[in-house]
C-alpha cells in the first residue's frame, strides 16, 4: 500500500498523539482499575523458605481480611509474588521485576535481613516503599545516620533485643560471665551478638568465649565441648530455631546445664520438637508477643482458622506488615508511593497481630514492646514484658 508524504506525516502525528496519551494515562493510572498491586517478595524457595513461607502466610491473611471487608475504598489488594530464592542477589532481581515489570506500588518482604538489605537499595532508588517484616538489623532502615525514606519494618531491631537479653542476664540471672555462640553466616546473629556483648560487659559482665557455626550445620558437639570448659553463667545463642533446637539438645546431652539465652529466631513450635521439652528447661528468649496475651487472641484464632495450625513469630510479623500496609493505604487515600510512604511514617497506635505499634519517623522502626519467655517442660511462660526506652 502506498501513502503520500503528507499522509505519512499526518499518520505519524496521530500515532505520536496516541502514544503520548497512553504514557499520560499510564502515569496517571495510580488510582485507576479495580485492584491495588502490592509486591510480595519472599523466600519461597531455598534454605530460608521456612521463614519466607511463614511470613507470606501472615501477609496473605491480613490482605484476605482487608479484601473480605471491602478492600481499600472499594478496591481489592492484589499480591504479586516474587521469589528471592533465599539469596540476596535474587532479592534485587525480585524487586526489579516487581517494580519494572509488575508496576507494584509498594513491596512487603523479604523476611531475612540480608535479603531486605539487598532489595532496599533498588526500592529506595525507585521510590517504592518497602515494609520488612523481620529485618532486624538497624541498617535496614537507616544508612550513614539518615533514614531511608521508603524503607520501613514491622519488627523491633537487634539493639532492642540484644539490650533486653543482656539486661535480663545481668539483673535477673545475676550472670557475671557469658559465652556467645553465633551463626557466622547470618547478619542477624552477628548483629545481636555484638549488641549483647557490648551491653553485657557495660553492665559489669565478661564474655569469656565466642564460638561460631553455620546455618544448616547438624553436629555442634565439638564447639559445645569447648563451650562447656568455659563454665560460663549463661550461653547466648541468637539464631534460628532449626539450629537452636539441635544446639540445645546436644548441649544438654554433653551435660551443659547453664541457662541458654536467645532471641526471636527461637520462637517456633518446632524448636520443642527438635530439642525435646526437657532440654529446653532453663532457656529464655526475647520475642514479639506471648500467646496468652489477650491482645493477640484475635490474630491467633484467625490464623488457626485459615491454615489449620498455630502461627510462628515469622507469620505474626508478616501479618503485622500486612496490617501496616492496609492502614497506610487507607489513610493515604491513594496508591501514589510518596503518599503511602508518608502514611507509613505516620502510623500511630495501630493494632496489629502482636500488639500495638507506632512508627518512629526518625528511624522507621516501630515502637513496640518485647517479651521474654522461658521454656518449661516444652511450654512457654512469660517472664517479663519490656517497653522500649523512651526517646
Amino acid at each position: 500500500m502506498h501513502f503520500s508524504k503528507k499522509s505519512l506525516k499526518l499518520m505519524g502525528a496521530a500515532i505520536g498523539v496516541m502514544m503520548l496519551g497512553t504514557v499520560v494515562a499510564g502515569c496517571g493510572s495510580d488510582d485507576s482499575g479495580d485492584t491495588i498491586k502490592v509486591g510480595a517478595s519472599f523466600e519461597i524457595t531455598g534454605n530460608q523458605a521456612n521463614y519466607g513461607s511463614a511470613g507470606y502466610d501472615g501477609l496473605k491473611l491480613a490482605i484476605k481480611q482487608a479484601n473480605d471487608a471491602g478492600g481499600i475504598n472499594g478496591k481489592k489488594i492484589e499480591l504479586v509474588e516474587a521469589d528471592t530464592k533465599s539469596e540476596a542477589s535474587e532479592a534485587v532481581n525480585a524487586a526489579t521485576k516487581l517494580i519494572s515489570d509488575d508496576h507494584v506500588k509498594v513491596i512487603v518482604g523479604p523476611m531475612v535481613t540480608a535479603n531486605v538489605m539487598a532489595e532496599s537499595q533498588t526500592a529506595n532508588d525507585e521510590k517504592v516503599p518497602v515494609i520488612a517484616p523481620a529485618g532486624t538489623n538497624p541498617d535496614v532502615t537507616v544508612e550513614n545516620g539518615k533514614v531511608k525514606p521508603y524503607i520501613f519494618r514491622s519488627c523491633f531491631i537487634d539493639p532492642q533485643q540484644g539490650t533486653v537479653m543482656a539486661e535480663f542476664a545481668t539483673k535477673n540471672l545475676k550472670a557475671k560471665t557469658a559465652v556467645l555462640y553465633l551463626d557466622s553466616s547470618s547478619d542477624y546473629s552477628k548483629s545481636l551478638g555484638k549488641v549483647f556483648k557490648e551491653k553485657f560487659e557495660a553492665a559489669g559482665g565478661k564474655v569469656v568465649m565466642e564460638e561460631s557455626f553455620l546455618a544448616k550445620d547438624q553436629d555442634f558437639k565439638a564447639a559445645l565441648t569447648k563451650i562447656k570448659t568455659a563454665n560460663a553463667d549463661v550461653i547466648f545463642v541468637p539464631a534460628y530455631y532449626e539450629e537452636v533446637g539441635k544446639i540445645v539438645k546436644q548441649a544438654r546431652e554433653l551435660g551443659i546445664t547453664a541457662p541458654m539465652l536467645g532471641t526471636d529466631g527461637w520462637d517456633d513450635p518446632k524448636v520443642a520438637d527438635i530439642a525435646g521439652a526437657d532440654a529446653l528447661n532453663n532457656t529464655y528468649f526475647s520475642t514479639h508477643y506471648f500467646e496468652k496475651d489477650e491482645e493477640v487472641q484475635d490474630f491467633l484464632k484467625a490464623f488457626q482458622d485459615e491454615y489449620g495450625h498455630a502461627p510462628n513469630v515469622f507469620a505474626a510479623l508478616g501479618y503485622d506488615a500486612g496490617k501496616m500496609l492496609v492502614d497506610a493505604l487507607t489513610r493515604a487515600g491513594s496508591t501514589d508511593p510518596d503518599k503511602i510512604a508518608k502514611a507509613l511514617e505516620e502510623t500511630k497506635d495501630l493494632r496489629v497481630g502482636t500488639g500495638t505499634i507506632t512508627m518512629d519517623p526518625k528511624t522507621h522502626n516501630p515502637i513496640k514492646s518485647a517479651v521474654i519467655l522461658s521454656m518449661k517442660n516444652g511450654a512457654k511462660e512469660l517472664v517479663a514484658k519490656i517497653a522500649p526506652d523512651a526517646e
